[in-house]
């Protein structure tokens, strides 16, 4: 929806040369139908006609504006940036995704890493680096803001750490603007992107509850969404067992009990430190890559720091929430970029600061093939199998930042030519077809079907191998499968990925939904 109507949005963009082509033009085909051009009646209508066109365009333009701002998600980012540099690497490919999001702050907070400072200047500079490529990233799509409104966004939550900055006179500028967000007569919800510890929004929600009556505190509650990067301070359990009903992602957990080794998002990169496993490309998450596609790229390349553990630990709650066709915001289990998270009240394990007493949104397993040819399984696959996919988009960005639209490539235009909710039976086939799918730069698309055995109800299963469903054409514009036969029917996910052959390569999906019953 995003690219078709950025699209609609070059077609409609408006300035004054439109008005003088269209007078020309009204112009020439007077003198070519021989009409008096200077009769004050005749011009006088072709002025009119020309401002109702000029009227009917900015209309569109309009309308399709709110329309293309009501499908972004909203945003609240909080960070502990200047703990270590994951934080200021996060922000910088935030940034390339800026016109993906209703910003609606960025706010500098604390963590177990960072108790009694934060650092709001390191987000001003970034961002001041940001105004200098907008206007560059504008020329490949709509709807970069202007590094003034974001400085404007800019607050600091309290220097102090988890629950001694939550009560009566704990306020922040922070917490404000986290409770002035979520009143806004706007029936989106507002996501909240704990990158640090979630104090802040601790104080917005303690401060709710205790001047607010029952009624409407579940209305603002029931706003929120939250995606934290595990638990930096003690301020995510209480938020957990205080608002049940609170719409939370989590891997829970504490740094100095083990908690970031067991965490999903730790499969952004953290084949090496934290996360310690195998199956992942490491080498493009690894800096001297980085230092060739992503530092070495203009203003905002070059703020981009150096991995000192390992790269963009916070990635993964924004990464969720990008326009690309794959994930549901909504639906945490569907799988994305972002990882996968399933609904339920988690054991307590020892990395806990405290059991949990309700269900969340947490770790959930994916079977994958890894770069080293061998089936893996666990919570981190659900991040790392899309790695070449989400870097080579983050490297296509940054061409944005200093590219020309003709010299830097653009992700396909996944179209389905069938239903993407299908009723079926066992024995039924189901067809496929991806016929009007299109590539903004005339590049070449691949094809690629596959089965999500892990997202739906619908179970299927072979001692060989982690892909238990024969899709026939697999590689192709259409393709189709038989349903098989099971003890257990519901839904089959099926997800189509088409990828380009531009440089870098970009991907973007389409998901079909087969209801067997």
């Amino acid at each position: 929806m995003m690219q078709k109507s950025g699209a609609l949005l070059r077609s409609f963009a408006f300035d004054e040369t439109i008005g003088t082509v269209l007078l020309l033009r009204w112009w020439n085909f007077a003198v070519f139908c021989g009409i008096e051009i200077f009769n004050p009646d005749t011009f006088n209508f072709i002025l009119m006609k020309i401002f109702k066109l000029l009227i009917i365009i900015v209309f569109c333009q309009v309308f399709i504006s709110k329309l293309f701002a009501q499908n972004k998600p909203r945003v609240i980012v909080l960070t502990d940036i200047e703990n270590e540099p994951d934080d200021a690497m996060s922000t910088v490919r935030f940034l390339t995704y800026a016109n993906q999001f209703d910003i609606e702050g960025l706010i500098a907070t604390t963590s177990v890493h960072q108790k009694n400072k934060v650092a709001s200047w390191r987000l001003r500079e970034i961002i001041e680096a940001y105004g200098k490529v907008q206007p560059n990233l504008s020329l490949h799509e709509e709807g970069y803001p202007k590094a003034e409104k974001l400085l404007s966004l800019t607050k600091d939550g309290r220097a102090d750490y988890g629950m001694h900055a939550v009560g009566k006179g704990m306020d922040s500028e922070g917490s404000e603007l986290i409770i002035h967000s979520v009143d806004r007569a706007d029936s989106r919800p507002v996501w909240v992107l704990v990158w640090g510890g979630p104090n802040c929004l601790a104080q917005a929600l303690w401060k709710v509850k205790n001047t607010r009556n029952a009624n409407e505190l579940e209305k603002f509650v029931s706003k929120l969404r939250v995606y934290t990067i595990s638990d930096q301070d003690d301020s995510g359990p209480w938020l957990r067992k205080t608002f049940p009903r609170l719409f939370y992602i989590a891997s829970p957990g504490v740094h100095e009990l083990g908690g970031y080794h067991h965490a999903t998002w730790s499969g952004i990169s953290g084949d090496k430190f934290h996360g310690r496993f195998a199956g992942g490309n490491f080498k493009i998450v690894d800096n001297p890559w980085l230092d060739t596609h992503i530092r070495s790229k203009g203003p905002l390349g070059q703020q981009y720091p150096f991995a000192k553990f390992l790269m963009e630990g916070d990635t993964p709650s924004f990464l969720y929430l990008i326009n690309n066709g794959l994930g549901s915001s909504e639906n945490p289990n569907w799988g994305s970029w972002g990882g996968r998270y399933e609904f339920y009240q988690p054991r307590t394990e020892k990395w806990f600061s405290e059991p949990e007493t309700r269900p969340l949104w947490t770790d959930a397993e994916d079977e994958v093939m890894g770069a080293d040819s061998t089936w893996h399984t666990g919570n981190k696959p659900t991040i790392w199998r899309w790695r070449e996919a989400f870097q080579n988009d983050f490297v296509a960005r940054m061409d944005w930042s200093i590219k020309s639209y003709k010299d830097a490539n653009h992700p396909p235009v996944v179209k389905l030519s069938g239903e993407k909710y299908i009723k079926a039976k066992v024995g039924d086939t189901i067809h496929l077809s991806a016929a009007g799918s299109t590539d903004p730069d005339g590049n070449t698309l691949s094809y690629q079907w596959f089965y999500y055995p892990e997202v739906g109800t619908f179970t299927v299963s072979t001692a060989r191998t982690g892909n238990p469903l024969t899709i026939e054409n697999v590689n192709q514009e259409k393709a189709w499968f038989t349903v098989p036969k099971s003890s257990r029917l519901g839904t089959m996910h099926i997800i189509l990925a088409v990828t380009d052959n531009g440089n870098p390569t970009l991907t973007r999906y389409e998901r079909v939904i087969v209801a067997v019953e």
